[in-house]
Parts: structure tokens; C-alpha cells; sequence
């Protein structure tokens, strides 16, 4: 027996109360991506329910003979959160006890719990994607579409992506903690270090319940405009949008943006955030609806829109030599490409 010194049982303590953040998150998501779906479709799985667009995925894999996604194809979900629940008790009984044998059996659990979960999943993917009515409007014999356990697949003209979502990242962050601490109890001469190691899952399952999505910074000569598909090089007009669901999109224009949102069919309540690049400065981003936007016969953007933006504080004549200038805002800009 190895008793474990007082950070580790703090860390186990920690990350064991952190498991009730996945009683309201989502604990898995699938992700599907195709041309006339470029926001994407999303399936969110909680430990009792599922989200997302649902309905879509049903009515689209209803012509190809999956069967219809509900809750009732999922009779884990009457226990699962009760099994979240075991080890959450024990790992406090781990961190209270301070013997690592009982955190040796947390592990042997969390061992079979894991790879039962994955079987599990992979199960239910193969019957949904192999078990096809053989009525179905369109049948490509000897082709199955069952998704992904983890990572990417490609099905028909979608790409399917399957990954943990807030939920699962917390569990998987409390069991490699778990296991860290566990080696550290057995090798004394490297306790310190390996429990300091401890700390980055717990760090990163608490980063994990509190992040933001935020704009990724634009590679010139590597990134592409999402409308025109010109490869991006002046970082001075560049745009993103970042939506509800995380994904981002990038421009090299402001008027691609536009007109990408236009032609997307993409709705205000789909779009989080809307940047553009500061003139002066392109490595910081400015909310389009703060920003102000100069036309001037000296600015020549990629695609011809002409716009450059600014901050509302910043004054124009600081920045063009010319006199001949128009200051408009974002919905200024948007009825002018929009006509």
C-alpha cells in the first residue's frame, strides 16, 4: 500500500466533482460536412439524450435506408449518467481514503468502462450503418455508411467526423490524471513530478468547460477564401466568421463574406462572430459591427469591394493621404454588395 500525498488527493478530489459538468453537456458529437451542407450537420449525444440536427440527418438518411435516430435506440441512456455518478463517488472515496489501492481499482473500472463504451459504440455504428431497408430509394450495392468510431470517414458526398465532445474530454482528462497520479504513487522517487504532470488534465478539463471559440490567425500562401477560393496574401481585408457551432470560415475580401453568407443560405442565428482584419494592423481583429469601413480611391482590396476597416476610435486622415474618403459601417457595406 502507497498512501498518496495531499496534492494528488486534492487533484483526484478536483476532478472527480468536475464529472458533474457532464451531466449537462454534451459527452460526444458527430459532425457531417458536404457541399450543400458547407455550416455543417451536427449530432450532439448527452448521457440521456441527443441533440443537434437531427431531424436533417434523419430525412436525408431516410433515401438511403438508415433507420430514423431517437433516444430509443439508445437504451444506455437509462443508465449511463448513474454510471458517471460510480465514478464520481468513488474517485471522492479515493481522494478521502488516500490509498492508492483504491485509486488501482478506479482504474481497473475505468479500464473496462472505457473499452466497454467504445464496443458499445462501435456496435451501434455498425448496425445503423450496415442493417439498410432494402426499400430505400437509393442502393448502392455492397456499400455500408456506418460512421466513424473516432475520426474521420467519408459516406457517400459527406465527410463524417466523430469526436468527444465537453463532456467526454472531461472524463477522458479525470482518467489520464488518475492513471499519472497512480504511477507517480508507485515510483516515489519521481512522485513530485509526476503529479505535477497531474495537473495538466486537470487544467485542461477545466479550460475545456470555460472556452470561447476564438478567430485563428490567417496563413498567407496557405489559406483560401471560402467564396472565391483565391489563395489568401493581403492580410489588410481579410475576414472571418466563426459560427455557433465553432466552425470558422475565412475571406480575403469582406464582399466575399458577404456575398458567401448570401449565397449559403447561412441565417443571423447560425453566425457567432463576424471579424475583419484592422487596415492598419491585420493581426488584430475587429468586431465588423464596430468597425468602421473606409472607400477611398487609394485602397484596392483582392476581390475589388475596396473596403478597409478600423476602429471606431481611429481617424481616417491618420492612415490615407487622400481626402477623398466615405466612412460607411458593416450594414452600410452589406446594402452596397447586396444591390
Amino acid at each position: 500500500m502507497h498512501k498518496l500525498n495531499s496534492l494528488s488527493r486534492i487533484l483526484i478530489f478536483g476532478a472527480s466533482l468536475l464529472l458533474i459538468v457532464s451531466f449537462f453537456v454534451p459527452v460526444w458529437s458527430i459532425f457531417l460536412f458536404a457541399p450543400q451542407y458547407p455550416e455543417g450537420l451536427t449530432m450532439n449525444i448527452w448521457l440521456n439524450a441527443i441533440s443537434g440536427d437531427v431531424d436533417v440527418i434523419n430525412g436525408l438518411n431516410h433515401y438511403i435506408g438508415m433507420k430514423h435516430i431517437n433516444v430509443d435506440m439508445f437504451p444506455e441512456f437509462a443508465f449511463l449518467r448513474y454510471v458517471v455518478l460510480f465514478y464520481l463517488i468513488l474517485g471522492l472515496i479515493v481522494a478521502i481514503k488516500g490509498d492508492d489501492r483504491w485509486l488501482f481499482w478506479y482504474l481497473v473500472f475505468t479500464a473496462f468502462g472505457g473499452a466497454f463504451a467504445m464496443f458499445d459504440f462501435y456496435r451501434w455504428g455498425y448496425e445503423y450503418g450496415h442493417n439498410l431497408d432494402p426499400n430505400a430509394a437509393i442502393k448502392v450495392p455492397g456499400l455500408s455508411y456506418q460512421p466513424p468510431v473516432i475520426g474521420h470517414k467519408r459516406l457517400l458526398n459527406f465527410d463524417a467526423y466523430s469526436y468527444p465532445a465537453v463532456g467526454g474530454w472531461i472524463v477522458i482528462g479525470a482518467a489520464g490524471l488518475m492513471i499519472l497520479i497512480w504511477i507517480g504513487s508507485r515510483l516515489k522517487s519521481t512522485q513530485r513530478y509526476f503529479v505535477k504532470m497531474a495537473l495538466i488534465p486537470l487544467l485542461f478539463m477545466v479550460s475545456i468547460t470555460a472556452c470561447n471559440t476564438e478567430p485563428e490567425p490567417i496563413q498567407p500562401g496557405k489559406d483560401n477564401c471560402t467564396f472565391c477560393k483565391m489563395g489568401i496574401t493581403d492580410l489588410r481585408y481579410c475576414s472571418e466568421l466563426i459560427t455557433d457551432k465553432g466552425k470558422i470560415f475565412k475571406f480575403d475580401d469582406a464582399g466575399c463574406m458577404i456575398r458567401w453568407i448570401s449565397s449559403s443560405g447561412m441565417n443571423q442565428s447560425q453566425i457567432k462572430k463576424i471579424l475583419v482584419s484592422r487596415y492598419d494592423n491585420p493581426k488584430e481583429w475587429i468586431d465588423a459591427q464596430k468597425a468602421i469601413f473606409i472607400q477611398s480611391p487609394s485602397i484596392h482590396s483582392p476581390m475589388n469591394f475596396n473596403f478597409a476597416a478600423l476602429t471606431p476610435d481611429q481617424k481616417p486622415q491618420d492612415i490615407f493621404a487622400t481626402q477623398e474618403i466615405i466612412k460607411l459601417n458593416w450594414n452600410d457595406i452589406q446594402a452596397k454588395i447586396q444591390q
